[in-house]
Protein backbone atom coordinates (compact mmCIF):
# COMPACT_ATOMS: atom_id res chain seq x y z
CA UNK A 1 0.00 0.00 0.00
CA UNK A 2 2.98 2.32 0.50
CA UNK A 3 3.24 3.05 -3.23
CA UNK A 4 -0.31 4.41 -3.10
CA UNK A 5 0.25 6.94 -0.34
CA UNK A 6 -0.62 10.50 -1.32
CA UNK A 7 0.30 13.86 0.24
CA UNK A 8 -1.26 17.31 -0.18
CA UNK A 9 0.46 20.68 -0.18
CA UNK A 10 -1.60 23.88 -0.22
CA UNK A 11 -0.23 27.37 -0.88
CA UNK A 12 -2.90 29.96 -0.16
CA UNK A 13 -1.33 33.11 -1.53
CA UNK A 14 -2.54 36.69 -1.71
CA UNK A 15 -4.27 36.29 -5.07
CA UNK A 16 -4.03 32.62 -6.06
CA UNK A 17 -4.66 29.32 -4.28
CA UNK A 18 -2.42 26.44 -5.31
CA UNK A 19 -2.69 22.77 -4.36
CA UNK A 20 -0.44 19.83 -5.24
CA UNK A 21 -0.83 16.11 -4.61
CA UNK A 22 2.38 14.06 -4.67
CA UNK A 23 3.05 10.34 -4.58
CA UNK A 24 5.29 8.53 -2.12
CA UNK A 25 8.24 8.95 -4.49
CA UNK A 26 7.70 12.73 -4.64
CA UNK A 27 6.28 12.79 -8.16
CA UNK A 28 3.46 15.26 -8.80
CA UNK A 29 0.21 13.37 -9.27
CA UNK A 30 -1.99 16.43 -9.83
CA UNK A 31 -2.01 20.16 -9.23
CA UNK A 32 -4.28 23.18 -9.47
CA UNK A 33 -4.07 26.97 -9.33
CA UNK A 34 -7.19 29.04 -8.74
CA UNK A 35 -7.16 32.84 -9.11
CA UNK A 36 -9.06 34.36 -6.18
CA UNK A 37 -8.47 38.10 -6.23
CA UNK A 38 -7.88 37.95 -2.44
CA UNK A 39 -7.23 35.37 0.27
CA UNK A 40 -10.34 33.21 0.18
CA UNK A 41 -11.49 30.01 1.87
CA UNK A 42 -13.69 29.33 -1.15
CA UNK A 43 -10.77 29.73 -3.55
CA UNK A 44 -8.61 27.50 -1.39
CA UNK A 45 -11.28 24.81 -1.32
CA UNK A 46 -11.68 24.95 -5.09
CA UNK A 47 -7.94 24.44 -5.52
CA UNK A 48 -7.89 21.54 -3.07
CA UNK A 49 -10.96 19.91 -4.63
CA UNK A 50 -9.47 20.22 -8.12
CA UNK A 51 -6.15 18.67 -7.04
CA UNK A 52 -7.89 15.81 -5.24
CA UNK A 53 -10.14 15.19 -8.23
CA UNK A 54 -7.11 15.14 -10.52
CA UNK A 55 -5.48 12.56 -8.28
CA UNK A 56 -8.76 10.62 -8.09
CA UNK A 57 -8.71 10.49 -4.30
CA UNK A 58 -10.71 11.92 -1.40
CA UNK A 59 -9.33 14.01 1.45
CA UNK A 60 -9.69 11.00 3.74
CA UNK A 61 -7.21 9.08 1.56
CA UNK A 62 -4.37 11.53 2.20
CA UNK A 63 -1.43 10.45 4.33
CA UNK A 64 -0.43 14.00 5.19
CA UNK A 65 -1.19 17.66 4.48
CA UNK A 66 0.97 20.77 4.92
CA UNK A 67 -0.10 24.34 4.16
CA UNK A 68 1.78 27.56 3.46
CA UNK A 69 1.17 31.10 2.20
CA UNK A 70 -0.76 34.12 3.46
CA UNK A 71 -3.78 32.00 4.41
CA UNK A 72 -1.98 28.88 5.61
CA UNK A 73 -3.94 28.88 8.87
CA UNK A 74 -7.20 28.58 6.91
CA UNK A 75 -6.52 25.16 5.39
CA UNK A 76 -8.54 22.43 7.13
CA UNK A 77 -6.85 19.11 7.77
CA UNK A 78 -3.28 20.47 7.62
CA UNK A 79 -1.07 18.77 10.22
CA UNK A 80 1.40 21.66 10.12
CA UNK A 81 1.90 25.05 8.47
CA UNK A 82 5.19 26.28 7.05
CA UNK A 83 6.37 29.69 5.87
CA UNK A 84 6.55 30.47 2.18
CA UNK A 85 10.34 30.70 2.45
CA UNK A 86 10.66 27.08 3.59
CA UNK A 87 8.21 25.69 1.06
CA UNK A 88 9.43 27.63 -1.97
CA UNK A 89 13.01 26.59 -1.24
CA UNK A 90 11.99 22.95 -0.86
CA UNK A 91 9.77 22.84 -3.93
CA UNK A 92 12.07 24.78 -6.24
CA UNK A 93 15.11 22.71 -5.24
CA UNK A 94 13.16 19.58 -6.13
CA UNK A 95 11.97 20.98 -9.46
CA UNK A 96 15.35 22.45 -10.42
CA UNK A 97 18.06 20.40 -8.70
CA UNK A 98 21.20 22.42 -8.02
CA UNK A 99 19.54 25.85 -7.88
CA UNK A 100 21.21 28.29 -5.51
CA UNK A 101 19.07 31.43 -5.75
CA UNK A 102 15.27 31.41 -5.84
CA UNK A 103 13.48 34.62 -6.80
CA UNK A 104 9.77 34.25 -6.21
CA UNK A 105 7.44 37.01 -7.42
CA UNK A 106 3.82 36.59 -6.47
CA UNK A 107 0.72 38.71 -6.61
CA UNK A 108 1.61 41.01 -3.73
CA UNK A 109 5.09 40.09 -2.52
CA UNK A 110 8.51 39.05 -3.74
CA UNK A 111 11.25 36.96 -2.16
CA UNK A 112 14.92 36.21 -2.74
CA UNK A 113 16.14 32.97 -1.16
CA UNK A 114 19.56 31.38 -1.27
CA UNK A 115 19.70 27.62 -0.76
CA UNK A 116 22.55 25.19 -0.18
CA UNK A 117 23.34 21.99 -2.04
CA UNK A 118 20.78 20.10 0.05
CA UNK A 119 18.01 22.60 -0.68
CA UNK A 120 18.05 24.17 2.80
CA UNK A 121 17.50 27.91 3.18
CA UNK A 122 20.65 29.89 3.86
CA UNK A 123 19.48 33.49 3.69
CA UNK A 124 16.40 35.31 2.49
CA UNK A 125 14.93 38.75 1.98
CA UNK A 126 11.27 39.49 1.50
CA UNK A 127 9.23 42.45 0.27
CA UNK A 128 5.59 42.20 1.35
CA UNK A 129 4.94 45.85 2.14
CA UNK A 130 5.28 47.37 -1.32
CA UNK A 131 3.65 46.37 -4.62
CA UNK A 132 6.65 47.38 -6.72
CA UNK A 133 7.83 44.53 -8.88
CA UNK A 134 4.98 42.20 -7.87
CA UNK A 135 2.17 40.79 -9.96
CA UNK A 136 0.02 43.72 -8.88
CA UNK A 137 2.45 46.15 -10.51
CA UNK A 138 2.28 44.26 -13.82
CA UNK A 139 -1.51 44.39 -13.61
CA UNK A 140 -1.34 48.18 -13.25
CA UNK A 141 0.89 48.35 -16.33
CA UNK A 142 -1.40 46.09 -18.39
CA UNK A 143 -4.45 48.14 -17.46
CA UNK A 144 -2.71 51.40 -18.24
CA UNK A 145 -1.59 50.37 -21.74
CA UNK A 146 -4.86 48.52 -22.34
CA UNK A 147 -3.53 45.07 -23.17
CA UNK A 148 -4.47 41.70 -21.61
CA UNK A 149 -2.01 40.69 -18.90
CA UNK A 150 -1.23 37.53 -20.90
CA UNK A 151 0.05 39.66 -23.81
CA UNK A 152 2.11 42.09 -21.74
CA UNK A 153 5.37 40.15 -21.95
CA UNK A 154 5.28 39.82 -25.74
CA UNK A 155 4.54 43.54 -26.01
CA UNK A 156 7.49 44.47 -23.77
CA UNK A 157 9.90 42.33 -25.77
CA UNK A 158 9.07 44.41 -28.86
CA UNK A 159 10.20 47.65 -27.21
CA UNK A 160 13.48 49.17 -28.37
CA UNK A 161 13.86 52.50 -26.57
CA UNK A 162 14.63 52.86 -22.86
CA UNK A 163 12.34 55.52 -21.42
CA UNK A 164 12.89 57.13 -18.03
CA UNK A 165 10.71 55.61 -15.33
CA UNK A 166 11.10 57.69 -12.17
CA UNK A 167 8.78 55.84 -9.81
CA UNK A 168 8.24 52.21 -8.89
CA UNK A 169 5.26 52.93 -6.64
CA UNK A 170 2.15 51.14 -7.91
CA UNK A 171 0.05 53.97 -6.52
CA UNK A 172 1.68 56.55 -8.81
CA UNK A 173 2.88 54.36 -11.68
CA UNK A 174 -0.37 54.60 -13.61
CA UNK A 175 -0.12 58.41 -13.63
CA UNK A 176 3.42 58.26 -14.99
CA UNK A 177 2.48 55.72 -17.66
CA UNK A 178 -0.48 57.87 -18.72
CA UNK A 179 1.90 60.82 -18.96
CA UNK A 180 4.20 58.85 -21.28
CA UNK A 181 1.23 57.84 -23.41
CA UNK A 182 0.22 61.51 -23.63
CA UNK A 183 3.72 62.24 -24.97
CA UNK A 184 2.98 59.68 -27.72
CA UNK A 185 5.64 57.27 -26.47
CA UNK A 186 5.27 53.86 -28.16
CA UNK A 187 3.33 51.42 -25.99
CA UNK A 188 5.96 48.71 -26.51
CA UNK A 189 8.70 51.07 -25.29
CA UNK A 190 6.68 51.94 -22.19
CA UNK A 191 6.12 48.27 -21.42
CA UNK A 192 9.78 47.32 -21.94
CA UNK A 193 11.01 50.29 -19.87
CA UNK A 194 8.76 49.36 -16.95
CA UNK A 195 9.94 45.73 -17.14
CA UNK A 196 13.55 46.95 -17.15
CA UNK A 197 12.92 49.15 -14.11
CA UNK A 198 11.23 46.28 -12.26
CA UNK A 199 14.24 44.06 -12.94
CA UNK A 200 16.53 46.76 -11.51
CA UNK A 201 14.31 46.95 -8.45
CA UNK A 202 14.49 43.19 -7.99
CA UNK A 203 18.29 43.46 -7.92
CA UNK A 204 17.99 45.47 -4.70
CA UNK A 205 16.27 42.51 -3.11
CA UNK A 206 18.81 40.05 -4.47
CA UNK A 207 21.66 42.22 -3.18
CA UNK A 208 20.53 41.53 0.37
CA UNK A 209 21.18 37.80 0.05
CA UNK A 210 23.95 37.89 -2.56
CA UNK A 211 24.06 36.73 -6.15
CA UNK A 212 24.29 32.99 -6.61
CA UNK A 213 23.86 30.70 -9.59
CA UNK A 214 21.91 28.93 -10.94
CA UNK A 215 19.04 31.42 -10.58
CA UNK A 216 15.44 30.23 -10.69
CA UNK A 217 12.41 32.50 -11.05
CA UNK A 218 9.10 31.26 -9.65
CA UNK A 219 5.61 32.63 -9.04
CA UNK A 220 2.98 33.86 -11.45
CA UNK A 221 5.28 36.54 -12.86
CA UNK A 222 7.65 33.80 -14.07
CA UNK A 223 5.09 33.10 -16.80
CA UNK A 224 5.85 36.53 -18.29
CA UNK A 225 8.69 36.06 -20.83
CA UNK A 226 9.74 39.71 -20.67
CA UNK A 227 10.05 39.58 -16.86
CA UNK A 228 12.39 36.60 -17.25
CA UNK A 229 14.40 38.23 -20.05
CA UNK A 230 14.94 41.60 -18.37
CA UNK A 231 15.81 39.99 -15.03
CA UNK A 232 18.39 37.83 -16.80
CA UNK A 233 19.88 40.94 -18.39
CA UNK A 234 19.99 42.75 -15.05
CA UNK A 235 21.66 39.81 -13.32
CA UNK A 236 23.97 39.10 -16.24
CA UNK A 237 23.15 35.40 -16.17
CA UNK A 238 20.54 32.91 -17.33
CA UNK A 239 17.34 32.78 -15.31
CA UNK A 240 15.70 29.36 -15.21
CA UNK A 241 11.94 28.85 -14.94
CA UNK A 242 10.44 25.56 -13.71
CA UNK A 243 7.82 23.85 -15.85
CA UNK A 244 5.15 24.86 -13.32
CA UNK A 245 6.47 28.05 -11.64
CA UNK A 246 3.26 28.89 -9.77
CA UNK A 247 3.08 25.71 -7.71
CA UNK A 248 6.58 25.49 -6.23
CA UNK A 249 5.37 26.51 -2.76
CA UNK A 250 2.52 24.01 -2.74
CA UNK A 251 4.85 21.34 -4.11
CA UNK A 252 7.36 22.04 -1.35
CA UNK A 253 4.59 21.79 1.25
CA UNK A 254 3.51 18.42 -0.14
CA UNK A 255 7.10 17.16 -0.06
CA UNK A 256 7.44 18.24 3.58
CA UNK A 257 4.33 16.19 4.38
CA UNK A 258 5.82 13.23 2.52
CA UNK A 259 9.18 13.60 4.29
CA UNK A 260 7.54 13.60 7.71
CA UNK A 261 5.54 10.47 6.90
CA UNK A 262 8.71 8.72 5.76
CA UNK A 263 10.30 9.47 9.13
CA UNK A 264 7.28 8.00 10.86
CA UNK A 265 6.53 11.05 12.94
CA UNK A 266 4.47 14.26 12.67
CA UNK A 267 5.77 17.11 10.54
CA UNK A 268 8.28 19.11 12.56
CA UNK A 269 7.31 22.61 13.57
CA UNK A 270 8.54 25.38 11.32
CA UNK A 271 11.04 27.98 12.54
CA UNK A 272 10.01 29.30 15.96
CA UNK A 273 7.91 32.44 15.79
CA UNK A 274 7.45 32.14 12.03
CA UNK A 275 4.25 34.15 12.02
CA UNK A 276 6.12 36.97 13.71
CA UNK A 277 8.65 36.96 10.88
CA UNK A 278 5.92 37.55 8.35
CA UNK A 279 3.32 39.83 9.95
CA UNK A 280 0.53 40.71 7.56
CA UNK A 281 -0.71 44.31 7.59
CA UNK A 282 -4.45 44.91 7.80
CA UNK A 283 -4.07 47.12 4.74
CA UNK A 284 -1.73 45.66 2.07
CA UNK A 285 1.29 47.64 0.94
CA UNK A 286 1.37 50.40 3.54
CA UNK A 287 4.16 52.41 1.97
CA UNK A 288 5.36 54.10 5.14
CA UNK A 289 8.52 56.05 4.41
CA UNK A 290 9.19 54.44 1.04
CA UNK A 291 9.66 57.18 -1.58
CA UNK A 292 8.98 54.84 -4.49
CA UNK A 293 12.17 55.69 -6.39
CA UNK A 294 14.08 52.98 -8.19
CA UNK A 295 17.17 53.53 -6.08
CA UNK A 296 15.30 53.05 -2.80
CA UNK A 297 15.51 49.74 -0.91
CA UNK A 298 13.06 47.13 -2.20
CA UNK A 299 10.08 47.62 0.07
CA UNK A 300 10.68 46.50 3.61
CA UNK A 301 12.26 43.06 3.29
CA UNK A 302 12.84 40.79 6.24
CA UNK A 303 16.53 40.14 6.85
CA UNK A 304 17.51 38.38 10.06
CA UNK A 305 21.21 38.62 9.24
CA UNK A 306 21.70 34.93 10.03
CA UNK A 307 21.65 31.82 7.84
CA UNK A 308 18.54 29.71 8.35
CA UNK A 309 18.05 26.01 7.86
CA UNK A 310 14.34 25.41 7.78
CA UNK A 311 12.14 22.39 7.27
CA UNK A 312 14.89 19.85 7.86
Amino acid sequence: MTSWRRYLGVDLGSTTAKAVVVAEDGAIVSSSAIAMGAVSRAGMQKAVDAALAGAEIAAADLSGTVSTGYGRRLVPGAQRTFTEITCHARGTSAMVPGCRLVIDIGGQDSKAITVDEAGFVQEFAMNDRCASGTGRFYEVLATSVEVPIEELGALALRGSNDLEISTMCATFAETEIVSLLAQDAPVADIASSVHRAIAARTLALVAQVGRHEPVVLTGGVAQNPAAVEFLARALGTEVLVPEHPQITGAYGAALLARDADRRGRPVADDVAGADGLFPRPSEPHACGSCDGTIGAPAGHPVDLGLPLRLGG
